[in-house]
């Protein structure tokens, strides 16, 4: 099965993209991992300076996924640049570079800063860790604010522009259709969903932030639906994440319209897991009969289930 997929102007060689908070700056699994196999690496999100993020405790497991409050720690994008980007064009992998910014303006001049840099690939906007209290989220909750960051990056940058969505809105698909008509070549979604968690013995929060992103196998049925409501609004590529775990979850948010996907905790649990999913598709694909991936892409048939409802 021909694997290849399109996302705006760029092909990826396969729909598995490592996502951003998951895959550290990718170099920290080249041992392990073929970063030129995967469709692309997105890194951990960068702001202009080095920061710090939250204290611990920031991590915590769920039984069915974890929450996270990391704070968006990172060591900014100049010595990203320098000590990062050199090892990733060495071992070929297509950089999705996740940026983030607490006003309009450090997203402008951060895309400007990498627009210029040998081997970004793309853009992706972080308007959605939950994390954060500053910048980020504001911007991705409302159809204004996700339109006025896109565009302002769009207008500095030649590179793709991919927007991460946040699910704590009521309408994702109205944010996706702003996202769309400000410029966007396509949306990853869905970020982590505003959770908590207690310590029933003490009665306080297990994490310092308070609350946090829940992520994994949990939140996978939403996100799904997520995709499937958006790709009904937009005609950009999805880019598809939420708790996939196996090349049959990853085939779900592609049949529900995404044309790649993000798998990030996930990796967590199994850091090897990138061969097993490929092997996965070409074994679907054999089954099923498909010849390329592609063409699966949105191809959930309703129509059956529609007819049972209307006829009860």
């Amino acid at each position: 099965m021909d694997l290849s997929v399109r996302i705006g102007s760029l092909t990826l060689r396969n729909p598995l993209i490592a996502a951003s908070g998951c895959f550290g700056y990718g170099t920290e699994y080249a041992e392990m991992v073929d970063l030129s196999s995967l469709g692309g690496v997105a890194v951990k999100g960068l702001f202009l300076a080095e920061r710090e993020g939250h204290p611990p405790p920031r991590i915590v497991e769920t039984p069915a996924g974890m929450l996270n409050a990391i704070g968006l720690q990172g060591i900014g994008v100049h010595r990203f640049i320098a000590e990062k980007m050199p090892e990733l064009r060495a071992r070929g992998a297509v950089v999705f570079v996740n940026i983030c910014g607490t006003t309009l303006q450090e997203y402008v001049e951060l895309a400007r800063i990498l627009s210029d840099v040998e081997g970004v690939a793309a853009l992706e906007l972080n308007i959605s860790c939950p994390n954060i209290k500053e910048g980020g989220i504001t911007f991705g909750c409302s159809l204004h604010g996700t339109a006025d960051v896109v565009g302002a990056v769009r207008a500095a940058t030649r590179l793709p522009v991919i927007p991460k969505l946040t699910p704590n809105v009521t309408d994702i698909s109205a944010i996706a259709k702003a996202a769309e008509d400000a410029g966007a070549d396509a949306v990853s979604l869905v970020n982590t969903f505003l959770a908590m968690a207690i310590d029933v013995e003490t009665r306080r929060p297990k994490l310092s932030n308070i609350v946090g992103g829940l992520s994994g196998p949990a939140i996978r049925p939403i996100a799904v639906r997520m995709v499937y409501e958006c790709r009904q609004k937009i005609r950009i590529p999805i880019i598809g994440m939420g708790g996939i775990a196996s090349a049959s979850d990853a085939l779900e948010f592609i049949i529900a319209g995404a044309s790649a996907v993000q798998v990030g905790t996930a990796n967590f649990a199994d850091p090897f897991i990138w061969p097993k999913l490929l092997e996965g598709f070409r074994e679907y694909g054999e089954r099923q009969g498909v010849k390329a991936i592609s063409d699966l892409i949105g191809t959930i048939d309703t129509s059956a289930r529609e007819k049972e409802w209307i006829s009860s």
